[in-house]
């Protein structure tokens, strides 16, 4: 079949700078899927804190991810030239999943061990918000904190997208207390409904698990997700209290992981978490639907940090 040689896609003039640097491009390349990768014309794309900081120019990008921002997306396979994947994924199949970069466009080239089948009963909008989040939340919870029923457990910032999956998860999943922070008022009640207890205290015992820091445990484990109060710790910050308490402190990155463990975490999620979306058990809020000619608004909504749910963008 003939190829179109470019794609209207998001850029940021000069590589990088403010929301006003965002506009669409009509010359961008379109990708060419590599060995064991599909083209998937995109319906619409979610947006992450990770897109702030890469079109400003503060993020580590990984080498696979291009220049175009974003990391998931629902769409409609395109083009498939896979072997041995002929009876999983066909053209035409409607889809979702995370991807190294290049969401905020029409077409994206993923790899199939990343892509989800996107269930009827899901709409577009809501299937390009489940794959970042969840994958994040899943992998903090079960890779590398090693989560179990009976074990209490703090997300920080209890509105954000990831700690929104997290008490969902931390709920159905049989943790004996689930705790979380806000930054705001207007936040504590959805928070509570998602099944959160605001911490205020833990009976002298701490928390078993703390994706990022505060109140720890004996023998606690501490997940660090992201970086976003900054990479430097306080002078004089006094290291007793992790030898004391034998705690452990783990990095968790999931956008510079191969497509093999990026596999082993959809496969979590499509166990644990897809029949739930189906049914209703698992919620997937979402703040604003935007189009995507409207990206700077979106920006701008995200980096006010008065969001209550997902942003998502719908390419037209």
């Amino acid at each position: 079949m003939g190829f179109i040689a470019a794609m209207r896609a998001i850029d940021v003039k000069d590589g990088k700078g403010p929301v006003s640097s965002l506009f669409i491009s009509s010359d961008i390349p379109r990708p060419a899927p590599k060995a064991g990768e599909v083209l998937i014309k995109i319906e619409c794309f979610g947006l992450n804190r990770m897109d702030l900081g890469q079109r400003s120019g503060n993020y580590l990008v990984p080498p696979q991810a291009g220049r175009i921002l974003g990391v998931e997306f629902s769409g409609t396979m395109e083009v498939h030239d896979v072997e041995g994947e002929e009876d999983v994924f066909v053209i035409g199949d409607e889809v979702f999943g995370p991807t190294y970069g290049g969401a905020y466009a029409e077409f994206v080239s993923v790899s199939t061990k990343m892509l989800i089948h996107k269930p009827k009963e899901i709409s577009w909008e809501v299937a390009a918000g489940i794959p970042e989040t969840w994958i994040a939340a899943i992998q903090a919870m079960y890779f590398v904190a090693s989560f179990a029923p009976g074990k209490s457990i703090l997300w920080h910032a209890g509105a954000s997208s990831v700690s929104i999956v997290g008490i969902q998860l931390s709920k159905a999943h049989g943790a004996s207390a689930i705790y979380t922070t806000v930054g705001s008022s207007s936040k504590v009640e959805s928070c509570k409904d998602l099944g959160a207890t605001l911490l205020e205290v833990t009976g002298g015992k701490g928390v078993d698990m703390i994706v990022d820091f505060i109140g720890i445990a004996l023998d606690g484990k501490i997940v660090i997700m992201g970086l976003l109060s900054g990479s430097k710790v306080p002078d004089g910050l006094d290291l007793q209290v992790f030898v004391k308490k034998r705690i452990a402190i783990e990095g968790s990155r999931l956008r510079s992981r191969g497509t093999d463990y990026q596999m082993k975490l959809r496969d979590k999620l499509v166990q644990m978490a897809l029949p739930k979306f189906v049914n209703g058990t698992f919620q997937i809020p979402v703040e604003k639907v935007f189009n995507w000619k409207d990206i700077q608004e979106a920006h701008a909504l995200m980096e006010g940090n008065m969001t209550k749910g997902k942003i998502i963008c719908m390419v037209e």
